[in-house]
C-alpha cells in the first residue's frame, strides 16, 4: 500500500503561494485588460451580426442606405447599384425563423424612372415607401437630374411611380438625400446642386390628388451665410419646424446648422443656428441631425475637430433663444474611427451611438462608437465595434442606424458580406 506523507508547513505554505500568484496574476490581467478596454474604448459586450449579404448584380450591391423598420418589423433600403439593369434597387428584408429573406422590391433603370437610388427610403402610414435617385429621369445633367419617387405597395405587389423630376434649373439636382414626411403627407428633401445659384435647394413635395404632387423650393442655398450643398442627411422635423445642415459654406466656409420655419402663408425662411468654424471645432457636416432630451441636436461631421478627423457635436438652445456648439468627441483615427457620415441614434438611457466610415481594424473598415452621458455634462466615447470586412462582416459604414422594437440597431455598410458587395447588420449594444 503506497502511503502518502502529510503535506509539511512549508510544502503548503509554496502550495498556498503559487496558487496565490496565479490568483494574483489572473486578477493582474483582469486589471490591465480592463483598463485596456477603456484606454482603447472597447466596449466588450456588443454583439454584431450580419443578417444578409448582398451578392452584386441583380441581388444588388453598394448599400449606401440608410434603413427604416416598420411595425411588422421589416427593413427596407435601397441599393445604389445591381438589380436587373445594374442601376440600383429597392429592398425589404423580413425576417423569420430560418433568417431574413431579402426581396427586390423595385430595380431602377436609369432611364425615365431614375438610376442610382442613395440613402434610403421613408415609409408612410400606409406602407408606402419614398425616395430620391440622383440619376435618370429628365432634364439637361448628364445621365438625367434626378427623380424623387414613390412606391405603391397593393396587392402584395409594388409599383413604382415618379413624383418629380428634376430639371437641373432652379428646382436643383442630383437628390442624393432621404426625404422626410409629416402628418398631411408632404415630402421635404435637400439637393446638393442645381438651384438658381447651382448650390442645392431645399423643396416641398405636396400631394394634391390623383396621384399628382405639387413641388416647390422653399429655399435656394447662396453659399452666403445660409451654407450650400445641402448634405445627404434627411431633414428632421420638429414641432412644424424643419432642422438640417448644409456641408459647406456658411460664415467660416465649413458648412452650417439651419432652422426652417414656416408662417401662417405658407412661406418658410431660413434661419442659421450655426456656422462650424473648422479644427478644433467641427466642420463638414454630412450627416443629418438628432433631437435628443432637453431639445438638444445631435450630429457629426466628416472633416474638423481637434485632429480633423471628425466629431461628435451638440446644439443647444441659449438663454436668450440662441444656439451654441460644442464638441462632445473629436476623434482620433486608428483603431478609433475617423471621418463619420453618420446620423446618430440614442437608446433609453441617453447613449449616443454612430458609424466612422474608416478606421477601426487593420482593414480601416469602419466603426460603430458609443458615447455615454456623465456627469456635469461630460462625454465619454468608446468604440462598440471594428468591422472586419468580407467575408464575415461589413465594411465602410456610410449611414448610420435605425432602432429597433428590443433596443436593438441595425445599419448598413456599402461593402463587406460574403461577395464585398455590401451587407445589412444588426448591433445590440451591452446592457
Amino acid at each position: 500500500m503506497q502511503t502518502t506523507n502529510p503535506p509539511t508547513r512549508n510544502s503548503m505554505n509554496c502550495s498556498f503561494m503559487r496558487r496565490g500568484f496565479v490568483l494574483l496574476t489572473l486578477a493582474l490581467v483582469c486589471v490591465v485588460l480592463s483598463l485596456a478596454s477603456k484606454a482603447f474604448g472597447v466596449t466588450p459586450a456588443s454583439t454584431i451580426n450580419v443578417i444578409y449579404s448582398f451578392a452584386g448584380e441583380q441581388d444588388g450591391e453598394y448599400t449606401d442606405t440608410d434603413l427604416v423598420i416598420d411595425s411588422a418589423g421589416n427593413l427596407y433600403g435601397t441599393s445604389v447599384l445591381g438589380g436587373d439593369f445594374g442601376s440600383g434597387t429597392v429592398f425589404q428584408l423580413t425576417p423569420s425563423d430560418n433568417g431574413w429573406v431579402h426581396t427586390v422590391l423595385y430595380s431602377f433603370t436609369s432611364g425615365a424612372d431614375g438610376g442610382e437610388p442613395y440613402k434610403g427610403v421613408t415609409l408612410d402610414a400606409q406602407g408606402n415607401l419614398y425616395g430620391t435617385a440622383v440619376t435618370g429621369g429628365t432634364g439637361g445633367c448628364e445621365g438625367g437630374c434626378g427623380v424623387a419617387y414613390k412606391l405603391t405597395h397593393s396587392g402584395g405587389s409594388w409599383s413604382q411611380t415618379v413624383i418629380h423630376y428634376f430639371s437641373g434649373g432652379d428646382d436643383g439636382s442630383g437628390p442624393g438625400a432621404g426625404l422626410t414626411i409629416d402628418h398631411q403627407g408632404n415630402l421635404y428633401g435637400v439637393t446638393p446642386t442645381g438651384g438658381a445659384n447651382g448650390l442645392g435647394v431645399i423643396y416641398q413635395l405636396s400631394p394634391v390628388g390623383s396621384g399628382n404632387w405639387n413641388f416647390r423650393v422653399i429655399h435656394t442655398f447662396t453659399g452666403g451665410t445660409d451654407g450650400s450643398s445641402g448634405s445627404a442627411g434627411r431633414l428632421l422635423l420638429h414641432a412644424g419646424r424643419l432642422y438640417g445642415v448644409a456641408t459647406t459654406g456658411g460664415a467660416n466656409g465649413k458648412g452650417t446648422a439651419y432652422e426652417l420655419k414656416p408662417s401662417h402663408a405658407g412661406e418658410w425662411t431660413l434661419k442659421t443656428i450655426y456656422a462650424f468654424q473648422g479644427q478644433p471645432d467641427a466642420g463638414f457636416p454630412y450627416g443629418g441631425l438628432l433631437l435628443g432630451t432637453s431639445e438638444k441636436l445631435y450630429g457629426t461631421t466628416y472633416y474638423d475637430g481637434a485632429n480633423n478627423l471628425g466629431s461628435v457635436y451638440e446644439l443647444s438652445r441659449t438663454a436668450m433663444g440662441g444656439w451654441k456648439e460644442r464638441v462632445l468627441y473629436s476623434f482620433q483615427g486608428g483603431s478609433d474611427g475617423q471621418n463619420s457620415l453618420s446620423n446618430l441614434v440614442i437608446d433609453a438611457a441617453g447613449n449616443l451611438y454612430g458609424t466612422t466610415s474608416e478606421g477601426g481594424a487593420s482593414c480601416s473598415c469602419g466603426t460603430i462608437f458609443q458615447l455615454t452621458p456623465g456627469a456635469h455634462g461630460t462625454w465619454t466615447e468608446s468604440v462598440a465595434h471594428r468591422f472586419q470586412g468580407p467575408p464575415d462582416d461589413g465594411a465602410f459604414p456610410y449611414n448610420g442606424m435605425v432602432t429597433g422594437a428590443a433596443g436593438n440597431f441595425y445599419g448598413a455598410t456599402v461593402h463587406g458580406g460574403v461577395a464585398d458587395d455590401g451587407a445589412v447588420y444588426e448591433f445590440t449594444p451591452n446592457e
